[in-house]
């Protein structure tokens, strides 16, 4: 049982040091329904006891009065120091005192520069370290890893020799515009999005606190004044299209094709889908029994699940496929490839278009040789059609319609280029 005046946390009379002991110490509890309890030891030195989570916390504090004004400085927990260790720590304290120092207010000015290194050392957060976080902050949201590889690409290539190494705070408009400048009319739409992703980089910066001030790289109003335009420097270059009437004999030829790259171009051009939707797709977005391939919001460039209806001959190179690689796992890619193996195919069969040009391909087709209304093709590509009212209102996605064109389109990729010509599908897929 300890004394009134341990449950009190008050002085004795006497001025006395040493009173505890390790067995006190260790035995010691907190009176019910108290949080918290100073048992002195002499000299300044308490034991605190305050309730934790998982029973008594116990710690040092060196207690002292300076100027009138009391001061409790921490000495760390029990664990960490025994009495003895906090009886030799309050000693040299108290010559401190005696010597006119004041380890509270040392205390406070260590903290204070301890602070003020971590602000130095934020501020010095180089441009490309912000980059890297900045990119990690944010790529969960994009759609794919290609738009990570862009991003990281260019910023190697155009931007981290020049202020890669700089801290992020002192990158002003002079580093930004020299940064810019090489490319800026060699590869106009390339710099455009560089000078985007620096804004981005910095914006991000500005928010953690590692700069201050405005965007250097902002266009409104700013680098605008700077330089031209890109779309007056060069015209916009779309991609490569095959005329559509050219399909048929091409769609035959890669028909005979062995290989993942050749059927994978085959399922593009039959769903007019773009190439990133059709290389992430997996066999859990195929529905064999409606004939439907339903691609997430997430892997959309508009942001909304899309349907696409599948015609007899898309089905038929799935079902190839599916031969190699077990349709009924969720999340198995059909197609287990990089994104160039398509441009490859169509290099080796030397074709003067791109994998993205024949929506076009399949747009000209729609536009000259079927009657279907604006409205199913444009959602058979994906677009966004109307504006936000009309949007609103529309209740349907004209799915029956967009088979019936599908299937169409299918038939007509598939039509002999000779007259009574049989294309079949390669038995053996790769």
């Amino acid at each position: 049982m300890f004394h009134p005046w341990l449950e009190t946390g008050e002085e004795k009379p006497m001025r006395e040091i040493h009173r505890l002991t390790d067995r006190q110490i260790r035995a010691a509890v907190l009176p019910e329904g108290k949080p918290r309890l100073l048992l002195p030891d002499g000299g300044g030195l308490y034991l605190q006891l305050t309730a934790g989570k998982d029973g008594v916390n116990r710690s040092w504090i060196f207690r002292y009065e300076r100027a009138g004004q009391r001061h409790d400085v921490g000495l760390g927990p029990l664990h960490f120091r025994s009495l003895q260790q906090a009886r030799e720590a309050v000693r040299a304290l108290q010559i401190k005192l005696l010597d006119g120092g004041d380890p509270f207010a040392d205390r406070q000015a260590a903290q204070a520069a301890r602070t003020a290194a971590a602000v130095d050392r934020a501020k010095a957060m180089t441009f490309k370290q912000c980059a890297v976080a900045c990119i990690e902050a944010h790529s969960d949201s994009w759609r794919s890893d290609e738009h990570r590889s862009q991003w990281l690409n260019s910023l190697e290539r155009y931007v981290y020799p020049v202020i890669g190494d700089l801290p992020v705070a002192d990158i002003d408009v002079a580093l930004v515009v020299k940064t810019l400048e090489p490319i800026w009319k060699t590869v106009p739409e390339t710099a455009s999005r560089v000078r985007g992703r620096i804004e981005k980089v910095l914006g991000w910066a500005q928010v953690r606190g590692f700069r201050s001030g405005d965007n250097p790289a902002r266009w409104r109003g700013h680098l605008q004044e700077l330089f031209a335009a890109t779309s007056k420097l060069s015209p916009v270059k779309h991609h490569k299209a095959m005329p559509y009437a050219d399909v048929p004999a091409f769609m035959a030829k890669l028909g005979a094709r062995d290989g993942l790259a050749a059927r994978a171009l085959e399922f593009t051009i039959l769903t007019a889908a773009r190439a990133g939707e059709v290389l992430g797709a997996t066999w859990s977005e195929i529905d064999q029994a409606a004939k439907t391939w339903t691609i997430p919001a997430s892997r959309m460039k508009s942001g909304k699940e899309h349907r696409v209806p599948l015609s007899p001959r898309a089905l038929a190179v799935l079902a190839a496929r599916s031969t190699f690689s077990d349709s009924s796992a969720v999340g198995l890619r059909i197609f287990p490839m990089g994104h160039h193996g398509m441009w490859r195919e169509l290099a080796a069969l030397e074709v003067n278009a791109t994998v993205h040009g024949f929506r076009s391909s399949f747009r000209d087709w729609c536009s000259e040789r079927t009657s279907y209304p604006n409205d199913v093709i444009e959602m058979a590509l994906a677009h966004t059609v109307g504006n936000k009212v009309e949007n609103a209102y529309r209740r349907t996605d004209l799915f029956e319609k967009r088979r019936r064109l599908m299937n169409e389109w299918a038939r007509f990729c598939a039509s002999p280029v000779v007259a009574g010509a049989v294309v079949p599908l390669k038995s053996a897929l790769q």
